[in-house]
């Protein structure tokens, strides 16, 4: 998997370097489980299960890649075993703002491209 391949996904430190990833299908789970919206989600003022939860559904991708079968009942060991707390609140932060396009540009990432001619060719006229 080439670097431009990884764009979407924080690395968090628990158990072991693990990918988390909210693409679409662990999004609709998380919401569903919550009952919430997107509108709703509320990172400042989520509480520990909710915590748990988000984690857990970024989690799923990166345990089904490593041939992993991972428990929402496992979080609450795997997040004792992450650097500490605020390790866990600014990955979970910043794997959210690269899933609905935060304002957080991922380092790596190019910034956003110039402006394009209505041709299309990218050149001035």
């Amino acid at each position: 998997m080439s670097a431009e391949d990884k764009n979407d996904v924080v690395m968090i430190q628990l158990d072991r370097p693990r990918e988390l990833r909210y693409g679409h299908k662990a999004i609709k789970k998380m919401l569903a489980d919550s009952g919430s919206t997107i509108e709703n989600i509320d990172i400042d003022n989520i509480d520990l299960e909710e915590l748990e939860k988000y984690i857990y559904y970024g989690l799923l991708s990166d345990a089904k890649k490593n041939g992993e079968t991972l428990e929402l009942s496992q979080m609450e060991d795997l997040l004792d075993l992450a650097p500490n707390y605020v390790h866990i609140t600014e990955k979970l932060t910043e794997a959210l703002n690269i899933a609905f396009g935060g304002f957080t540009v991922p380092e790596g990432n190019p910034e956003a491209p110039a402006e394009l001619s209505a041709n299309g060719t990218g050149k001035n006229p």
